[in-house]
């Protein structure tokens, strides 16, 4: 039997390969939508779960702020702050940092992505933009409050300070009391002024300095009782450091706004979804006590103190909900490991650490603990637990990131 005039074509080659395919072996799958239908209805849930728990984290230090005679409150209060310093500062390096690292040092990206480290790069610039932003905005505010200070025009009635402008937290007309000077606050407390005729006690029993001694506990007491009665910032207008401090908490609600959408829009397409809700359940949790302490703690003329806070909690209680309907909408056709989404991602990611690392080590660390007066006064004990707090919410959230 003779043979065919054709050889059969050769098979697929086997063993080790050399050669051009050898340089070029598969890839990932680059810019393939993989919508996961399982476990839809509990991705729907997502949606209110995520705006009820976001919006309590946020809206309990506003509920709570401590009034007057509430030393279990005010303690409570410490706490939710001091924690939620600990955790905007762990999101911004483990939730944002790192994760920034990744998407635009993915393996579908090529080019300039490829060639340098992009994400610091852009941390950097959004702590250099904030800086910039705030230094003039603080400048352009105080230069508005000189000129209305120097109008000397009081809708309340109090007095004029000194070198007019007016008194802080001025007394009415005919009113005795001592005022105990104090170093500007990044709360925006200026003076402490105590009534001697309400307290029942004399101008030398009132400036005995174990009196004048104050913690942070109390120091939030009497910024409670100033805010209770619609004086946050006194006169109707901020004063200086009341608009530090604004300009600082407009910065840290924007950053944790614009991180919180993109959470969102993670957890309605990952499918990993159970352990993932748990995570940023907690996440988001813990993330709005931190807001919502800085929230409550502005010093605001009017009904602005009470409003602001409210409106703040709740533009951050919905935010992740946003996110998360976005994600079951365009789950067909979104591709997480897209080129155009590692970019995106990862740039959002970037900025937004570069946001709350500014806002965590500048605003509430060092104007917290290194610029605050009250902080070397108060004992070893309460700054042990104002630490330990910081300390544990850090933690917590960096052990988040082991599966977020």
């Amino acid at each position: 039997m003779s043979s065919p005039p054709f050889p059969p074509p050769p098979g697929p080659p086997r063993g080790p390969q050399f050669g051009p395919m050898a340089d070029h072996p598969p890839g990932p799958p680059c810019g393939h939508p993989h919508p996961h239908e399982d476990l839809l209805n509990l991705r729907i849930a997502s949606v209110f779960v995520l705006l009820v728990a976001s919006t309590a984290g946020a809206l309990f230090p506003i509920l709570i702020r401590p009034s007057k005679n509430s030393r279990h409150l005010s303690l409570l209060f410490d706490f939710a702050k001091y924690f939620g310093s600990g955790v905007i500062i762990a999101t911004a390096f483990v939730h944002l940092l790192a994760p920034s690292f990744a998407s635009l040092s993915s393996e579908c990206l090529h080019g300039t992505w490829q060639q340098y480290q992009w994400a610091p790069a852009l941390a950097m610039m959004a702590v250099f933009a904030l800086f910039f932003a705030e230094l003039f905005a603080f400048r352009i505010g105080t230069q508005r409050l000189e000129r209305l200070q120097a109008a000397k025009y009081d809708t309340h009635g109090h007095n004029v300070g000194d070198h007019g402008a007016m008194a802080a937290h001025g007394p009415e007309m005919g009113t005795p009391s001592v005022a105990l000077a104090e170093p500007k606050q990044p709360g925006g407390v200026e003076a402490i002024e105590l009534n001697s005729a309400a307290a029942g006690k004399s101008a030398a029993s009132i400036t005995d300095p174990k009196a004048v001694t104050t913690s942070t506990a109390d120091l939030d007491l009497e910024r409670a009782r100033e805010g209770h009665h619609g004086h946050g910032a006194s006169l109707g207008v901020i004063n200086h450091a009341v608009l530090a401090h604004l300009v600082g908490i407009a910065i840290l609600e924007f950053g944790v706004v614009f991180h919180s959408v993109l959470v969102g829009l993670a957890l309605a397409v990952d499918k990993e979804f159970r352990a993932l809700f748990i995570v940023i359940t907690l996440h988001q949790t813990f993330e709005g006590l931190g807001l919502g302490a800085r929230l409550a703690s502005l010093e605001l003329p009017g009904r602005y103190q009470r409003w602001v806070p409210l409106c703040g909690a709740l533009m951050y209680g919905i935010t992740t909900p946003i996110g998360i309907a976005v994600g079951l909408a365009v789950r067909g056709t979104y591709a997480p490991d897209a080129p155009i989404a590692s970019v995106v991602s990862g740039i959002f990611d970037a900025i937004s650490a570069g946001i709350l690392l500014y806002t965590g080590l500048v605003e509430l660390l060092a104007h917290e603990f290194l610029f605050n007066p009250n902080m070397s006064r108060i004992s070893n004990k309460r700054l042990l637990f104002a630490c330990g707090s910081m300390m544990l919410g850090a933690a917590l959230m960096a052990l988040l990131g082991r599966w977020a």
